[in-house]
């Protein structure tokens, strides 16, 4: 008898060592790594490819190019390829010469004599530029049939400097240039596609957050696609042109709330509140089916990124970790990376979206893979702002062979959902409906900058099914609704043997088509709810991931008393992504809360700049902040209490 109590209260106390010790984070999988690189060179890098012996080539905005022999070593050698070319934001290698992007042209470089130099700089093909700052061109990719893809960033407005425009033809398209050095416009309607990728043979890109864009997403491009942004409508009427739709028929169902004030002065369009009747980019699609083309994946704003960059597949077999196969995509403005998991639905590509790992030094613009399979990151914030401490650089990022407890997978089903993970689920709190909460939501399609999510709705569990070996859940729902994201927070799940909670308990589903098939029956469902959800989908601390540091606001920022306090205010600064942005004391992408607090705003005048905001009252902050009239106004106040008492 003896013998049997103390074997169970070392069982019990074994039990709760387990549930109390901390669940491992992103950081304890995937370990960032900065190279020494030598006094003098300042990279802001533009582009990054890995060569075929295994060195690392980068391009820089300041129009050079660096190859870094033994990357991987701890001495790895620098040394300068090739340097007096315009803003380099794109670098690839074929057939024994390194292609880039210029601002105005594709040029191949070769190094003819083998010393490590380029010595023939050859313009392949030139494009017009009207000379505008915003008129960046990214690329080139190469096609399977050796052509190469560019896509060309619109310039802004003078007067409405907040619309995107297409001065000169190419601008707001992505264009090929064969392997001749001809041109072939291919698909319109992109506003900053910063992240073209040719990902398996096929062509991608990711658009960021904007006039006409909602939020930043992931498209598939084909020949003649129209994304949304409308400015390279413009140039769709030439004879050359792939995208049947004119500018003409585009405006003749759209607004572009081109208003004027009683002076003559253009009003820069704002979200229209409780609109009745609000456009969706679906809505077009189903005007011209032939021509519009949705999103594979929305990322969310404010969670997943702010400003878009490269998608990379991970083509490793395995050495970067368990999804191989899957895709990443970098984000400038926060300092991350994200996960993506796509499949095709009656033929249109769809997905998931999940963090994956935050708190690089600068704005993740490029990404390659190494011959190790490590992830090699390029760096820059361009003078915009991004998390992180520094300007520019090179990291790397490393798997140390431990299986993470992941969402692997989210794929839709006729009645909801199947998630697939890394590691077997304890059954307990996965048949517990109480793990999960889902929502959806969309984005307005409307001239104006950006969208909050809108037709926010909580979706009614019905049911979940555990498969046996604990590794996939079938989620069943009432109210599955087609174009909209779907978010799923399953932070209640914990691991077998472990009880691990997952790394990241989110997932954002892009459910372009509902796919067909059996139902389950509800008699195979579990139905249980035992206990009380703990946190809600939107409180859980996923924006813990945004933060500049990874770390909670320093002691410094504390609020003085009588006013909330940073710990009272910190889910209200998530829910509304508020920290995607800004830090207590700490220049994001946008200013501290205690230099706010400085100008002595009152507290209603702090909620009218939240739904109202003057970006030319902070003129060294170059992006504009969006309005945000999403934000509950009981809950502005209490962010403006906060943010007031910062001022001792």
């Amino acid at each position: 008898m003896k013998q049997f109590l103390k074997t169970t209260f070392a069982f019990l106390a074994s039990c709760t060592l387990l549930l109390a010790q901390e669940s491992p984070k992103e950081e304890d999988y995937y370990k960032i790594l900065t190279p020494p690189i030598p006094e003098g060179i300042i990279l802001e890098v533009g582009g990054l490819t890995t060569l075929p012996n295994g060195s690392i080539g980068m391009s820089t905005r300041r129009g050079e190019v660096w190859i870094m022999d033994n990357p991987t070593s701890r001495s790895p050698y620098f040394h300068k390829y090739a340097s007096g070319l315009h803003e380099i934001l794109g670098l690839a290698w074929k057939d024994g010469a390194l292609y880039c992007a210029q601002r105005g042209e594709l040029t191949k470089l070769v190094d003819k004599d083998g010393d490590g130099k380029a010595d023939l700089y050859e313009t392949v093909y030139s494009w017009p530029v009207s000379g505008h700052y915003h008129e960046y061109s990214f690329g080139p990719k190469i096609a399977p049939d050796g052509s190469f893809f560019v896509s060309g960033n619109v310039a802004f407005g003078d007067e409405e400097w907040w619309r995107g425009e297409s001065r000169v033809p190419g601008r707001g398209w992505i264009f090929r240039i064969t392997p001749d050095g001809k041109f072939e416009p291919y698909a319109t309607g992109v506003r900053s596609p910063a992240g073209i990728s040719m990902l398996n043979g096929e062509l991608f890109y990711t658009d960021n957050q904007g006039d006409w864009m909602g939020s930043g997403g992931i498209f598939k491009v084909d020949k003649g696609d129209f994304m949304g942004h409308p400015a390279g409508l413009r140039w769709s009427s030439l004879p050359n042109s792939p995208v049947k739709l004119s500018e003409k028929q585009f405006f003749s169902v759209m607004d572009n709330r081109q208003v004027k004030d009683k002076n003559g002065r253009y009003i820069k369009p704002e979200n229209v509140a409780d609109e009745k009747d609000p456009m969706f980019l679906y809505k077009l699609k189903e005007k011209f089916p032939e021509t519009v083309k949705l999103p594979a994946v929305w990322l969310p704003y404010g969670i997943h990124g702010i400003s878009t960059s490269e998608i990379v597949v991970d083509d490793t077999e395995g050495k970067f970790g368990p999804f191989a196969g899957q895709m990443f995509v970098g984000d400038q403005g926060q300092s991350k990376i994200m996960r993506l998991f796509l499949e095709k639905v009656n033929g249109e590509y769809q997905g998931a979206a999940f963090d994956f790992r935050s708190n690089f030094q600068s704005g993740v613009l490029r990404m390659t893979y190494a011959k190790d399979g490590s992830m090699f990151v390029g760096e820059t914030n361009r003078g915009w702002g991004s998390a992180g401490d520094a300007n520019q650089g090179l990291q790397r990022l490393v798997w140390n062979g431990k299986m993470p407890f992941e969402m692997y997978s989210v794929k839709a089903m006729p009645d909801g959902f199947e998630v697939n993970f890394t590691m077997p689920v304890d059954r307990k709190s996965a048949e517990n409906l109480n793990s999960y909460e889902i929502s959806s939501f969309i984005y307005k399609y409307h001239a104006v900058y950006g969208s909050p999510p809108t037709n926010t709705e909580k979706v009614p569990i019905k049911g979940v099914k555990v498969s046996e070996d604990g590794k996939t859940v079938r989620i069943v729902l009432d109210g599955l609704r087609r174009y909209y994201i779907h978010h799923l927070n399953l932070d209640g799940i914990r691991a077998a043997n472990t009880y691990y909670s997952l790394v990241h308990p989110s997932a954002y589903y892009t459910l372009n088509n509902i796919p067909m098939g059996e139902k389950m029956k509800v008699s195979d469902l579990t139905t249980t709810r035992t206990g009380d959800r703990k946190a809600s989908a939107d409180t859980k601390s996923t924006m813990d991931l945004v933060s500049p540091d990874g770390q909670n606001q320093p002691a410094a920022a504390t609020a003085l008393a009588g006013a909330p306090t940073y710990e009272e205010i910190k889910p209200l600064l998530q829910r509304n992504t508020c920290l995607a942005c800004h830090a207590a004391d700490k220049r994001v992408v946008g200013p501290p809360y205690v230099e706010v607090a400085k100008r002595k705003y009152s507290n209603e005048k702090i909620v009218d700049l939240i739904y109202h905001p003057k970006p030319e009252n902070w003129p060294d902050y170059t992006t504009p902040m969006a309005a945000m009239p999403q934000v509950p106004r009981d809950e502005a106040l209490k962010i403006a209490a906060w943010i007031n008492s910062l001022d001792k």
